[in-house]
């Protein structure tokens, strides 16, 4: 990698990560609050529409935006096109929703689905309008002004979501919140945004990027219906409460694990589509990220499940105690999917959407396989199918990565391999302080981030990990310029 695109890729990294660190634990606090405030099963109620929103969401899109980001020459027609598109499509998708809304509320046996699915289709409408702006700042990897968009969006909008939910307006605070983060953030994105649609469109510009972007579409499309399929399961056979725990205990492993997927993601597409025409350097960009994920994550996710009992108790209070059982299992799965996520921009950035697309046909057909025998034996059931799936998609994201870049999965194991076992320590001692009586809960959680952190670190430098050994030589750099 020369080092112009090393020295954009690393201050492109820093300030996705502050934004997406940034946004999600805004929202992570404000759901804190929120889950002490609010019934499970108010959560349970909005997790019931989540299949139908993230739907919406990938045809509004409809993989133009990727499309915008790995060609890397694009006119005004091309993106005045796709924004004139994405309005339109936003108003076609929120009136679907409205239409489907009673069959919904039938479908869960919710009445008040109906009239909550008609106000949260406002959404869509709202995002048509900031779509190409957030893509081209992707594009131009200035992930500095996105900061600044997600982190005064998710900071208004969960003040007004409080709010709400201490005037005892219930689920609505959810949904009100939800449709306020959008407009916020489409807003904030006009603001900062220099570019402004103009009265171009072309037909021929949509086909051409469409012949592309359909396959992502196809495969956004299998992606928000497996992912979202287990909500629409659990909500229709269990009751809403299970389905606020499943929810909450999701919410949670997500914190660490789709900020890093997001933050791995954005940067790895754009860059890798900057040197699609040179595999070996996709390849070691590829194995450099990889090393660099599962020397922070690893360590994070194994610890979180650990310490899920007392994250649970400190954070979301006793009423919540079931969700601990599905954070431990779930955080397996958050685990691996930031790894899914980089091997698959491979795919993406070397254009090979249709090898994107007929991966995820096998790996979502193993989900319908999951649901199919799992559902009887519970939520726990499903969710060992879950993880039991993601180990079979890594194993897929790297036979098809073998013969584009020589990097196989034996190889990604190998690499990974050498971060996985002080991991798998440090996650050890950190269960291992949670069973010593200590009365706190609190108490007890300070003391598992204090020792697990401190056998991480202890191990990785005495293992001498590459990735930990270049990180610790960046942050002693960067300090040594801030106190010259």
């Amino acid at each position: 990698m020369s080092s112009e695109l090393r020295s954009k890729t690393r201050r492109a990294a820093l300030w996705s990560l502050l934004e997406i660190a940034g946004q999600r634990g805004v929202q992570f606090v404000v759901g804190v609050i929120l889950a002490r405030l609010l019934l499970p099963e108010e959560f349970g109620l909005i997790g019931m529409l989540l299949f139908f929103l993230a739907l919406a969401q990938i045809f509004l899109d409809s993989g133009f935006g990727a499309a915008l980001i790995q060609r890397q020459q694009i006119t005004d027609a091309d993106i005045n096109s796709i924004f004139y598109f994405n309005i339109l499509v936003g108003f076609v998708c929120a009136g679907v929703l409205c239409l489907l809304a009673p069959a919904v509320a039938v479908f869960y046996q919710q009445p008040i689905l109906k009239p909550l699915l008609r106000f949260l289709s406002l959404i869509l409408i709202i995002n048509a309008f900031g779509l190409v702006q957030s893509t081209l700042l992707v594009k131009a990897i200035d992930f500095k002004t996105q900061t600044k968009v997600s982190l005064l969006a998710a900071i208004l909008s969960g003040g007004i979501g409080i709010t709400l939910a201490v005037l005892n307006f219930g689920v609505w605070s959810l949904a009100v919140q939800q449709v306020c983060t959008a407009l916020f953030r489409t807003v904030f994105l006009w603001l900062f945004s220099s570019w402004r649609p103009s009265r171009l469109f072309s037909l021929r510009s949509l086909k051409d990027l469409f012949s592309y972007a359909w396959k992502l579409l196809c495969s956004g499309f299998l992606n928000a219906v497996f992912d979202n399929l287990y909500y629409v399961v659990i909500g229709r056979l269990f009751p809403p409460a299970e389905l606020g725990y499943f929810t909450r205990a999701d919410n949670l492993q997500q914190l660490p694990s789709i900020t890093l997927s997001s933050v791995a993601g954005r940067i790895a597409f754009p860059v890798f589509s900057t040197i699609q025409k040179e595999p070996e350097r996709v390849k070691r960009g590829l194995q450099k990220a990889l090393m660099f994920t599962a020397l922070i994550h690893f360590p994070l996710m194994l610890s979180l499940g650990a310490a899920a009992r007392q994250i649970v108790l400190v954070l979301l209070t006793e009423k919540w105690a079931p969700c601990i059982l599905y954070l431990r299992m779930l955080s397996l799965v958050g685990m691996m999917l930031p790894l899914h996520v980089l091997n698959l921009n491979v795919l993406q950035a070397l254009g090979r959407s249709d090898l994107f697309l007929r991966l995820e046909l096998v790996k979502k057909s193993l989900v319908v396989l999951n649901l199919l025998i799992a559902w009887r034996w519970g939520i726990p059931a499903i969710i060992l199918g879950q993880i039991a799936v993601s180990l079979l998609g890594l194993y897929l994201n790297g036979w098809f990565n073998k013969s584009l870049i020589r990097y196989s999965f034996g190889e990604q194991i190998q690499d990974l391999s050498a971060y996985l076992n002080p991991a798998l320590i440090a996650a050890a001692a950190v269960y291992l302080i949670g069973l010593m009586p200590i009365p706190s809960p609190a108490v007890q959680l300070l003391l598992q981030v204090a020792v697990g952190t401190a056998v991480y670190l202890v191990l990785s430098e005495v293992l001498r990990l590459e990735a930990y050994l270049e990180l610790r030589r960046i942050l002693v750099g960067r300090l040594q310029a801030l106190r010259g």
